[in-house]
């Protein structure tokens, strides 16, 4: 019985010792989370201008023909795809893991950000691009405006059909869904279109809006990738708060089954040691 006892107060401790360390790695996830989610707010009316500018001037020139707008005939796929540098984050790797295998050609050339997933995708075979791992909690702007440049590169040489990013979209504080966006071909999103019948104030485009859209597309494809990983980080943080606060709850729920267990193995071999004292009492 005192074997017993022992074990448990073992694991009582054991369990408490990991319940301090998933407690301060919630609170610091939760800070992150904030932190991470005011930038990426911060950045939306940005991206939206850029967003509702190209929407402006393709839909009053009906007739424009952007480079950045043809369809290509390649085939190939040039994806952008965004995970964390570290585990501990739930489910938040693994919907990443399980899209890319799902929606993804393994031939087609794949840019990851984030070093997590690097040697499992390696492993499966899929193209990796960058021979090295990429950290994602390095990552900047003007590095990833780079891994963009080389996609349009290619789309423009028409060796790729498509650029796409592969990221986690941030619904709530509770909820992460894995999607993707596609920067090139360009197309005006349903719903955003200017229409005839808007009330809107007419627009010179200067020096004409092909050449307007050279520039402006890629800026707003750029800003579109570092949107969604501002929202990847955010979906990671949140996702490791959500992963850290569960495993928290878990240590609570099993160190009072544990503290019960040992209360009543104290009692048994308390109620034993009365009841041998009793019965030796007897017997003299």
């Amino acid at each position: 019985m005192s074997q017993s006892k022992q074990a448990l107060r073992s694991r009582i401790k054991s369990v408490n010792s990991t319940k301090k360390i998933t407690r301060a790695m919630e609170m610091i996830a939760n800070a992150k989370l904030f932190k991470q989610r005011s930038k990426m707010e911060s950045n939306r009316e940005y991206a939206q201008r850029l967003q509702d500018t190209v929407n402006e001037i393709v839909a009053k020139n009906k007739g424009i023909d952007n480079q950045f707008m043809k369809p290509k005939t390649a085939k190939a796929v040039y994806s952008i795809v965004f995970c964390s540098d570290l585990g501990l984050c739930g489910g938040y790797n693994g919907n990443i893991t399980r899209y890319v295998e799902t929606y993804l050609n393994k031939e087609d050339p794949l840019i990851l950000i984030g070093t997590s997933l690097f040697n499992i995708l390696k492993e499966k075979g899929f193209h990796l691009v960058n021979e090295k791992p990429i950290s994602s909690d390095h990552m900047d702007f003007m590095t990833l405006k780079g891994y963009v440049e080389d996609g349009v590169k290619l789309y423009q040489e028409n060796k790729v059909g498509k650029v796409q990013l592969v990221y986690t979209k941030f619904i709530n504080t509770m909820t992460f869904v894995p999607g993707e966006d596609v920067l090139l071909p360009c197309e005006i999103k349903e719903g955003q279109q200017v229409t005839e019948n808007e009330n809107h104030v007419e627009t010179l485009f200067e020096p004409d809006p092909d050449t307007i859209l050279d520039t402006l597309i890629p800026m707003m494809i750029a800003d579109v990738a570092y949107s969604d990983w501002m929202e990847s980080t955010t979906s990671e943080q949140g996702s490791r708060r959500v992963a850290m606060k569960t495993a928290t709850d878990n240590a609570n729920d099993l160190s009072d089954k544990l503290l019960l267990a040992y209360n009543k193995a104290r009692q048994a071999a308390i109620t034993q040691e009365i009841t041998e004292i009793v019965s030796g009492s007897q017997a003299v």
